[in-house]
This record gives C-alpha cells, structure tokens and sequence, in this order.
C-alpha cells in the first residue's frame, strides 16, 4: 500500500547535526531479526494533520534562455517526474521509479519537441543548456537536486550520439513507421518483457537508421555493408523511441516508454552486495552453530536494507545472486529458510517495502505529503538458488517463482498495521536524512 512520507523541517531541530549519518539511521533502526515485526516508532517529529505541506520551493528557476525545447508541451509530466523524483527519497527510488520516470520525460520532451524543430536530437551546444533547464524546472517543483548525477543522466543523452540520423524527414524516408506503431503505440504491460514485440520492432528500426552509414571499402575499392557496432544501434534505439514520443500523447507515450525500461530493470539485482566473507565464516562447517550462522545472515541483509527500493522481481535476483556468492562459498544448506529471510528484506527498511513490478508512480497531496504503492502482503520466503544454474525468470515456465503479492499483478495490497508500523518508520528515517 502507500506511504506517508509529509513532514516539516521545522520540527527537527532537536536532533543534533554533529552526529554522522550512519550514526543517525543506525540509532533508529529497531534491533529485531529480518523478519520480525518492526515496533511502531512513535511520529513525534512529524506535522500537525492540518498543516498543508508544499512540495515546491517557491522560487522560480534560473533558466539559460537558450535552449530550444518546449517545456510547456509536457507541463503535467514534469510536475509528476518532479513528485517522482521528489529531494529526500530519489536516491532511494531512483532504479524503480525515479530514473525511469526523469529519462522518460526526458525523451518524450524532445520528442514533442521535434514537432518544432523537425530534429530529434538537441545538438552538443545547446544539450547542456537544456539538461540545467530541465532539472532547474524540476527542482523548482520539489525534485532533488543532483538528478543528474543520480540516474547518470548527461549532456550527450540529448544529443544524436553516434546515430546518423536525427532529422524527422531522414528518419520517416528510412523506417517503417507504421510498424513501430502497430507493436509499439500501446503495449502489454504484463507479456511484453517475454515476448518483446514492440523491443524488436525498435530494435529493427535501429538497425535500419544504423545501417546508414555501415558502409566500408573493400581492398579493391567496392563500397560493402560494414558491421554495425551495438553502441550505434542502441544511439540509434534512442532516436526512435523520441520519434515514437512524438507520435504518441504524453501520457501514452510515458506508459510505453516505462513500460519498457521496467522490463530491463526487472532482470537485474540493482544491490551492490558486500563481501560474503563474514556469513561464509558464521554459516561454515555444515552450520554447525545456527545462532551464529542466523546472526551473520542477519548482519549482512541489514546493510542491504539501506541501499534501495526494489521490485518484487528485482528482490528474487537479488536473492538469487546472493545465494549463488554464498554457494561459492561452499554454503549449500538453505540459509534463507534456516534464518527465515523473505524477498521483503532485500528492499529498504526493516519492515521490506516491496515495490510493483509493473511501472508505478509516487503520488502528492497537500495534506499528507508523498506516498508510493508497495507490495505488503505477505512475507514470502526468498528462494535458495538451485545448483543446476538455471536463470530465475519470470518468463521461464520450467521454473516454479513462488507467489508474489497481489500488486505484482497490478492489484492493491491490503493495508495493514505492518504498513502503518513502516509508514513511521520510513517517516522518521527522511527525518533524519534531511538534517
């Protein structure tokens, strides 16, 4: 279900800016296992009901009046990329919610735009002068600060790169477009990731614009087909996807464009996963001291939990990739099932917010500030990896995936006291963060 994440600086000058940051969240986080049932933290930091909280700063951004780009075509998508990407929580919602949605505008930006100016690329002078004006806009609105630097968004992703063509008229005389928009102008969010009909019919049209300029002289001077490397056709998957933008609203275009990122940041563990070394040396010798072993386990999925929000299928690679190091390490016992680890507690938070797998947006209001949905259902057990090295993909029918909650299907989880117990923890953590 949704988090209330509304607060006010206001009411935190009593903790004490001296101490660290680590200092700070570990003082905070409650001393119980994974899986235990977090205990309510007290919201004696957070805003009266009835105090309205504004996400904007109230200052009008510094644009370079250079840039070329018609913001105004996508006013209501910057607004919700700025709540998507909102300051305290876009490191932490940045690889599920937050880069999608700041890319996806991005693109659907200068597609719009090239209704205009007939190009589909913003030329290297003019890219910087548009990357400060689009996040100068979204900060203006509430968004962090160094989203640049967060979704490694730069200069070059505006411009053409490496493709050789960016010009709409260059683009319409080479690709099918009418195929891009039977398989690409709506998709099927659930079967597109497995089946990839509109991935291939953009990647068919990559190759075509690629295969512009894939020309080389043989030793006795004939013009041949060269090779075309991967990093122009991906360039070139970029021009696309903005002439799609430009053909699509908005709206359907966002729905399509995060649509597909979420299938390529499904097949990943987004975790950067320590050393193993600690629970290899408590979970040794055939477990020979569970306690030991539980306590190592539990120690190293703590760290986990700082990192970031996950979705239910991001939590199964994690849990996968993890068990695979731990097997390397000559651990064959099922140490998730002997310590009771859940794919809850690979994602931030004692209390394991999961987030969808499909595409799914932070919301605002006045009131009770930002929230996002999560997938609270049930604890699910995290699979072991099986020694036989099969890939866990939700596309694969031979491999048993155990339930996931509800929302995974675009449904509403229920909500419970354990989302009311993490809504205070989550709250008081930001709390923390912005001092």
């Amino acid at each position: 279900m949704s988090f209330w994440t509304g607060f006010s600086d206001t009411h935190c000058s009593s903790l004490q800016n001296s101490i660290s940051f680590d200092a700070k969240v570990d003082n905070l986080m409650p001393l119980i296992s994974p899986t235990g049932n977090p205990q309510p933290l007290y919201p004696l930091l957070a805003p009266s009901p009835m105090s309205p909280f504004t996400i904007t700063n109230n200052t009008a951004p510094k644009l370079s009046g250079m840039c070329t780009l018609d913001f105004d075509a996508i006013d209501t998508m910057m607004s919700m990329t700025a709540i998507d990407c909102f300051t305290v929580f876009a490191p932490y919602l940045a690889n599920v919610v937050c880069c999608p949605q700041f890319e996806a505008t991005l693109v659907i930006l200068i597609g719009q735009s090239s209704k205009k100016t007939k190009s589909l690329s913003v030329n290297s002078t003019l890219a910087k002068h548009c990357l400060s004006d689009y996040e100068q806009i979204l900060m203006g609105q509430g968004a962090n600060n160094s989203l640049q630097h967060i979704c490694a968004i730069g200069p070059s992703n505006l411009t053409e790169a490496s493709c050789p063509v960016k010009d709409v008229d260059g683009f319409e005389k080479i690709v099918n477009t009418s195929k891009i928009l039977a398989n690409c102008g709506k998709i099927d969010l659930v079967n597109e990731c497995c089946q990839e009909t509109c991935q291939n019919a953009l990647t068919e049209a990559a190759k075509d614009l690629a295969s512009v300029s894939s020309y080389e002289f043989d030793a006795v001077g004939i013009r041949r087909p060269s090779d075309i490397s991967n990093r122009v056709v991906k360039d070139c998957k970029n021009i696309v996807l903005r002439w799609l933008a430009s053909k699509l609203e908005p709206v359907r275009a966002k729905e399509v464009l995060r649509g597909l990122a979420t299938c390529n940041l499904n097949k990943v563990c987004p975790l950067v996963l320590p050393n193993v070394g600690p629970v290899a040396r408590g979970c040794g010798n055939d477990i020979s001291n569970q306690t030991s072993c539980c306590t190592a386990m539990e120690g190293y999925v703590s760290h986990l939990q700082k990192q970031s929000f996950l979705t239910n299928l991001q939590a199964l690679n994690c849990a996968a990739s993890l068990g695979k190091k731990l097997q390397k390490q000559n651990i064959t016992n099922n140490v998730y099932k002997l310590c009771h680890i859940s794919l809850q507690d690979f994602s931030l938070q004692e209390s394991g917010c999961l987030l969808p797998s499909l595409p799914s947006d932070a919301t605002f209001d006045r009131y009770s500030g930002v929230s996002f949905l999560c997938d609270l259902n049930d604890h699910i057990p995290a699979p072991w990896p099986s020694m036989s090295h099969l890939p866990t993909s939700s596309c694969n029918k031979t491999i048993k995936i155990p339930a996931l909650p509800a929302a995974a299907s675009g449904q509403r989880g229920l909500y419970t006291d354990e989302v009311r117990f993490l809504l205070l923890y989550v709250m008081t953590f930001v709390l923390v963060m912005i001092l």
